[in-house]
């Protein structure tokens, strides 16, 4: 498919086919990492479904930085905030919804969702709000020192979380009623099938990438042909990214692991921003390019708002249907002032 692309004129119908391929490219990435994430057990596998999306996320935002040059300055800036709202209001949001639904109430640990949160709202704080704010340089923007040190920050913030969910209090972050011990007893994919799926994770990886740079034009074009606010690409590349995720998420809610929902759901947030800052730091300065990070007064609402909902939310460590009710809310104004700024 990526060779056909190459080799033949756009066209509507190869660039649904390509589309359709990245979906799926996507969505066989995120099985694959499944399958290792098992191997390897929970919490540690909810990481490895993070980077993995983190990396589709970042290729999907150099291609279009490449293709679209100093006009995608905010891209980064747009793609993580449509992340962190999209994770913390709408995946969140469906997932307390269907598994208040289907087990009326859910149990989680409030020590880790909360170590979860305090340092998502850290790392947003560096990355996102901070530029609007610094007087280095004039606007939104990070001066090159300054812009190392919060991709340094951001990068030990979630270094060090991932150190306290997989190995010093690993335990608040497995679902509740299963101890570490209990999880790593439980039956595992065999080391053979751990080591295909591991290739094919990097295979479907590769294929996302290739196909994400073929079919970023035209994305650019029919936002433009529809007269749309050039931020609606950042949240076509946190939705399509995001995705199968969130269907992982669902799942684990259904299943009365709700704990492993907002694992998901934060653990995306936190791998956005405490990888992503890093990597397009480095290739901003690559291309020459300067980031464009703060956030405008609106988003900037939003962000907060969003933090302020998933604080009261995760302080008693139980769920209901209203708390799911509120982020969806939220989650459909952030969809709306997308379109209609």
């Amino acid at each position: 498919m990526v060779a056909a692309a190459a080799a033949l004129p756009p066209n509507a119908g190869l660039v649904a086919a390509c589309a359709a391929a990245l979906i799926g490219a996507v969505i066989a990435s995120v099985h694959h990492a499944e399958v290792v994430a098992h191997r390897v057990g929970e919490p540690l596998g909810t990481i490895v479904l993070s980077i993995c999306v983190t990396v589709i996320e970042v290729a999907l935002i150099f291609t279009v930085m490449l293709s679209a040059g100093p006009e995608a300055a905010a891209l980064p800036r747009d793609t993580i905030y449509s992340v962190i709202m999209i994770t913390c209001c709408g995946v969140v949001g469906l997932s307390l919804v269907i598994g208040a639904v289907r087990h009326r109430e859910q149990a989680f640990h409030v020590l880790g969702s909360n170590a979860s949160l305090a340092t998502l709202v850290a790392m947003a704080t560096l990355a996102l709000v901070l530029p609007a704010f610094t007087t280095s340089t004039p606007g939104p923007t990070y001066t090159p020192s300054q812009l190392m040190f919060a991709s340094i920050a951001s990068l030990a913030l979630w270094c060090g979380f991932v150190f306290v969910q997989t190995v010093s209090h690993r335990e608040y972050f497995v679902p509740v009623g299963i101890t570490v011990d209990a999880q790593a007893a439980a039956p595992r994919p065999a080391r053979g099938q751990a080591l295909a799926s591991l290739t094919g994770l990097v295979v479907a990886l590769v294929a996302v990438v290739a196909l994400a740079h073929e079919i970023s034009p035209s994305i650019e074009a029919a936002v433009g042909r529809a007269h749309l606010p050039k931020s609606v690409i950042s949240v076509v590349i946190a939705l399509l990214t995001l995705l199968p995720e969130a269907w992982a998420a669902i799942r684990a809610a259904m299943a009365d692991r709700i704990q492993t929902s907002l694992n998901l759901s934060l653990g995306s947030a936190l791998a956005s921003i405490g990888l992503t800052i890093p990597a397009i730091a480095v290739s901003s300065r690559l291309v020459g390019s300067t980031l464009v990070l703060g956030l405008a007064p609106k988003e900037l609402v939003m962000v907060v708002l969003a933090f302020f909902v998933t604080s009261i939310t995760l302080v008693a460590g139980r769920t209901h249907l209203m708390l799911g009710l509120v982020h969806l809310v939220l989650f459909g104004a952030f969809l709306f002032l997308s379109l209609v700024p």
